[in-house]
């Protein structure tokens, strides 16, 4: 007996899993926002030295601020005021005249720096002068927080499968929540980092549970379903967030904002149950059974239920050992599990260096930073919805090849346009990210099905952590340009590259039964088949 024969019989896609999907859909809202929180709370706003204000007989007289500026801020090349030098004595003949002062003597900024605050009222560059010498540390949250995520991937994928999926979506619930608040309350960088750290570690279980939970509730007919949802979760808290962002411009009360949304999720965990898969694999077939009639109950089919006994469950999981706890190593013991893990983490690090590079260059084409990004969220929903069309129309492996490839054809156009070119290099690297997310909703609901349930989750951490290792590389890509201004440009294409070649060597899983061992991956155990 397989487990999609019980679901079936039960109702595959009924009120139950809707339940599900819609409590997982508005829980994951304050995921996507606090992913792209750091590219505003982290920005670095046009700043000057501060000058000295005009005292009566001293240096400056009654000068104005302008002519203050003038003789105590050196230009740059480009004709704008420098951000970080000062001269080191006020050059007066320049109220007269524009003559070369190259050979004046310029100090780092004395006595701080003044802020444009006119796109934000602070950031973290603001409340902490991280710009000029300290311009690093402001750039470094990102890579903080997704190392962060990382290792909260690997931590709540073998928590997860050890201690159950319901249980660590509650702890990554409070203790995301908490972290997320502190770190709005910090009084020093050094403690922001921490708590930035800390909230990344949490938050992410969030994200590998809640897919999961919805995935193994589900019949096959369905599971495409399921994979859409939780991506235009992500594309519905992407576009919310763009207003939030424009309205509240304090770091701070920006980073509370798209917290206190967890509440919802704490809330509503009461009515979300526990995976069966995860029960019967585990060998919890009373508690199992219990989900399973709740399930009926609900769904209406009650009467088919009824010849459902634990003891029926027990041959669902015939080959693995009952109560054994499985590890990440389970995932590169035997040929088969380590060729699929191998490949899905290549793919899942590729994909996720070009989504989130670009991602994050929202200011990198001259237009708008709030704009940009709403054009970058908005296109994530026509992008995640063509997938519900061509997951089943040419195939899981087909879709996320073709996407891939489409996001590194859009990349290398991108190379060849004039940098004075914008709005065109800007409208190229929306249709891009349209791809990019396609190819990211593809991924994780390809995964979810690849990997047997014994591991899902494991799987899943696993996959996550190598896409946050690739997140946290992307603020460092972007970097790049100081050496050649087209280089992050090649390096996401080359990623883009690279990721359609792993995809390549996954396995269709269009039709097929969800794993429930690793003996069904190894082949060793049959793999049904059921049209879908």
């Amino acid at each position: 007996m397989k487990f999609e024969d019980i679901i079936s019989d039960i109702g595959g896609f009924g009120k139950f899993q809707k339940m599900i999907i819609a409590i997982s859909f508005f829980s994951r809202f304050t995921l996507p926002c606090h992913f792209l929180l750091n590219s505003f709370i982290a920005a670095v706003p046009a700043h000057r030295c501060q000058v000295a204000a005009p005292d009566d007989g001293g240096l400056f007289g009654n000068l104005s601020l302008a002519d203050r500026i003038a003789v105590s801020i050196p230009l740059e090349e480009d004709g704008t005021r420098s951000s970080c030098r000062m001269f080191a004595e006020p050059q007066y003949h320049l109220l007269f005249n524009t003559s070369d002062v190259i050979q004046a003597r310029t100090l780092p900024c004395l006595d701080g720096w003044v802020y444009d605050n006119t796109t934000f009222k602070s950031t973290l560059a603001t409340e902490w002068d991280l710009v000029c010498d300290k311009r690093s540390r402001s750039q470094t949250t990102t890579t903080i927080f997704f190392v962060g995520v990382m290792f909260g991937a690997i931590t709540f994928g073998i928590l997860s499968d050890r201690f159950g999926r319901r249980i660590m979506l509650m702890t990554s619930y409070l203790s995301g929540m908490l972290f997320a608040l502190a770190s709005a309350f910090a009084t020093s960088f050094l403690m922001f980092a921490v708590l930035r750290f800390l909230t990344g570690f949490c938050l992410t279980g969030i994200v590998i549970v809640s897919l999961v939970l919805c995935v193994e509730w589900v019949d096959i007919e369905h599971r495409k379903m399921v994979g859409i949802m939780d991506s235009l979760s992500w594309a519905f808290g992407s576009i919310c967030f763009v207003p939030i962002a424009y309205l509240v411009k304090d770091w701070r009360w920006l980073t509370i904002s798209v917290t206190l949304p967890i509440i919802l999720g704490i809330f509503t965990w009461r009515w979300m149950p526990e995976s069966a898969r995860w029960l019967i694999a585990n060998g919890k077939l009373e508690e199992a059974h219990v989900c399973l009639t709740k399930c009926a109950k609900m769904n209406g089919t009650e009467v088919l239920c009824q010849r459902l006994q634990p003891e029926t469950l027990s041959s669902i999981v015939m080959a693995e050992k009952k109560g054994r706890v499985y590890s990440y190593l389970d995932l590169m013991r035997t040929p088969k599990m380590r060729r699929l893990s191998l490949c899905t983490g290549s793919l899942w690090f590729s994909m996720a260096i070009t989504f989130y590079g670009i991602t994050f260059n929202i200011s990198g084409f001259g237009l708008n930073v709030y704009l940009t990004q709403l054009l970058y969220s908005s296109v994530e929903v026509p992008g995640k919805l063509s997938i519900l069309f061509l997951l089943d129309t040419i195939g899981r492996k087909r879709t996320q090849v073709g996407m891939l490839m489409m996001l590194a054809v859009s990349l290398g156009i991108n190379i060849v346009i004039p940098k004075d070119m914008s709005t065109l290099r800007t409208v190229v690297a929306v249709i891009g990210k349209g791809f990019a997310s396609a190819s990211f909703g593809t991924a994780v609901f390809y995964s979810s099905e690849l990997f047997p349930t014994v591991v899902r989750q494991n799987g899943m951490g696993y996959n996550s952590s190598m896409a946050r290792i690739g997140v946290a590389l992307a603020p460092l890509i972007l970097l790049l340009d100081e050496v050649w201004k087209d280089l992050p440009q090649i390096v996401l294409f080359s990623s883009a590259i690279l990721g359609a070649a792993a995809a390549s060597q996954l396995s269709e899983t269009r039709g097929l039964c969800l794993p429930e061992t690793i003996e069904d991956v190894e082949g060793r155990l049959p793999q049904s088949k059921i049209s879908s």
